[in-house]
């Protein structure tokens, strides 16, 4: 039997968008500002890109859209390094083309959530350009982590911690000093324990508050407070403990007060504003502490992010998820891809692991088959979910983009973080023709490949085999489905080796991470699948790689 598919409810009209608890189920799009649509030619995306395709998110079938960051930068790390956090680069457009886009979205049915980034600044930053300026001594310094050197002459950094990035953490001035960045140098991190630096974001917050947004999503969330005393970790190698291992930069307990503080400030807003977590943390049970009633609301779930295309692992962590958010009465979250990680059509074709890149032209169909089954897993699971931009066209990494035009800043310091990201950040095609296939009148700011043409929204809607019907079809099933959503739990059902199925009232949802088509049950009515099923006599034949949604009612 092939796909079913069901026409998309707009958001406008739907109950869920009227509920004050909108984010305990919502699906959120992640749009990548440079990457996703430009408007005036220039290459690089921009508001009013983003502003002009608002309907397409709108008909996909998203509750709310999370933007990137669109901040003056100077651009050493895409935006992550913000010189000025109430003003909008120039090339991504002004104030006033926020505004726009903020209340289109809103006339849409869509929320807007902002990115925030808190952990450091820009060292282009006004505080960071005075405190380098004033030299040792100057209060400014006290706003970021300036320490003099170890060795006889101060020469060495003030201790071990190693940057993200690949490098030390420590970059020296001209005077001596050293100052602290966790990430590129062009990146200096805050001083959380200095009065001026809570005092500053919370300005901020209400600055984007009353601009309209509906919430942020914080940059490294678990980074803000370093442990006192800097002390060293005493280990190399350190980006492969991060989200893994206890650290002194990150997932210290003095960041839950800062959000406390925090969420005073979005309770005093109508229409239920939320804070989403970025928190690398080593287990799923600290994730939890971020979401407390008194905290933040979402928390991404990166463990589930990381897990193989394996029914085994993919059931542990489910289950392990359900249960840490419970008590906390969190919803939990799921994810797949985003601008830091190996899109999962990419990384499933590659398994088991996250930071895979090289693959063969063969393993392209397993790629996108094993994604398809992963996004229909992953959105019949209770609470919300997010879908990263371009995956619900089947997107590929672009593993081949040359050093000439990278411009990932770990790609050059020794590959920290896997230091490919920009081959999951290469813009979007809307068209089968064009120079950027419809992205743009200027070409792109990175290049991509010729075949994206037939992957390009354009060439996908309207066919009802297509990665993006696919996904148009699920989130109106999952929005007219009063058994998916929302919840704390699953109840298993017995399955052959390598599958997983579950029910949710009278919604069960079959999902075979195995190579070889198995026998299950026909539990009712099929709904939809990623695959061809074919039903006789009560049961159904699922092939390998495929996820299947019944509905008994």
């Amino acid at each position: 039997m092939s796909q079913q598919y069901y026409a998309t409810a707009p958001a406008s009209t739907s109950a869920k968008a009227q509920r004050s608890d909108w984010w305990r189920d919502a699906v959120i799009y992640q749009v990548y500002p440079r990457s996703f649509a430009d408007s005036n030619g220039d290459g690089m995306g921009d508001l009013e890109g983003i502003r002009t395709r608002l309907p397409y998110l709108r008909d996909l079938g998203v509750d709310a859209v999370w933007l990137s960051p669109f901040y003056a930068s100077p651009q050493a790390d895409a935006g992550y390094d913000v010189a000025d956090y109430r003003a909008v680069d120039p090339m991504f457009g002004n104030l006033l083309d926020a505004d726009a886009l903020i209340r289109d979205a809103r006339g849409l049915g869509l929320r807007i959530i902002v990115d925030l980034v808190p952990n450091h600044s820009s060292d282009q930053h006004e505080w960071f350009k005075r405190a380098v300026a004033e030299g040792p001594g100057s209060p400014l310094r006290d706003r970021y982590h300036f320490r003099p050197g170890n060795g006889a002459n101060g020469e060495l950094p003030p201790n071990d911690w190693e940057s993200i990035f690949g490098g030390p953490a420590w970059t020296r001035v001209a005077d001596g000093e050293w100052y602290l960045h966790l990430f590129a140098p062009e990146q200096p991190d805050f001083n959380w324990d200095h009065p001026a630096v809570g005092d500053e974001f919370r300005s901020i917050l209400r600055f984007w508050l009353d601009m309209g947004v509906d919430g942020f999503r914080i940059d490294v969330a678990h980074g803000l407070v370093k442990a006192e005393g800097l002390p060293d970790l005493g280990s190399h190698d350190q980006v492969k403990l991060l989200g893994n291992d206890v650290m002194p930069f990150f997932d210290q307990d003095g960041v839950h007060e800062i959000y406390r503080q925090w969420r005073l400030i979005l309770d005093e807003y109508s229409g239920e504003r939320i804070f989403v977590a970025e928190a690398w943390t080593p287990t799923i049970e600290r994730t939890a502490n971020y979401v407390r009633p008194d905290e933040l609301h979402q928390a991404f779930n990166f463990q589930y992010l990381s897990t193989a295309w394996d029914a085994e692992e993919l059931r542990e962590v489910i289950d392990r998820t359900l249960e840490a958010m419970r008590p906390v009465g969190a919803p939990s979250t799921w994810v797949l891809s985003n601008h830091d990680v190996t899109r999962h059509a990419t990384r499933f074709a590659n398994p088991p692991g996250l930071g895979t890149q090289i693959r063969t032209a063969g393993d392209r169909d397993l790629g996108l088959r094993r994604a398809r089954a992963a996004t229909l897993l992953m959105l019949a699971l209770p609470g919300s979910a997010y879908i990263y931009q371009g995956e619900e066209l089947g997107l590929p990494d672009v593993v081949d983009l040359s050093d000439e035009v990278r411009q990932d800043p770990a790609y050059f310091r020794g590959a920290g973080q896997d230091g490919f990201r920009d081959g999951c950040r290469v813009p979007i095609p809307w068209t089968r023709e064009g120079s950027s296939y419809g992205f743009g009148a200027g070409g792109s700011w990175l290049p991509q490949p010729s075949e994206w043409a037939d992957l390009s929204v354009e060439a996908q809607t309207g066919d009802p085999d297509s990665t993006l019907e696919l996904y148009r079809s699920a989130l109106a099933v999952r929005r007219a489905q009063p058994d998916l959503g929302a919840g704390d739990a699953v109840e298993w059902l017995r399955a052959p080796e390598g599958v997983l199925a579950f029910r949710r009232g009278e919604f069960v949802c079959v999902a075979n991470t195995g190579s070889e088509a198995v026998t299950t049950p026909a539990y009712g009515r099929l709904l939809l699948a990623s695959g061809e099923v074919a039903e006789a006599d009560g049961d159904a034949k699922v092939p390998g790689d495929t996820t299947v949604w019944w509905t008994t009612a």
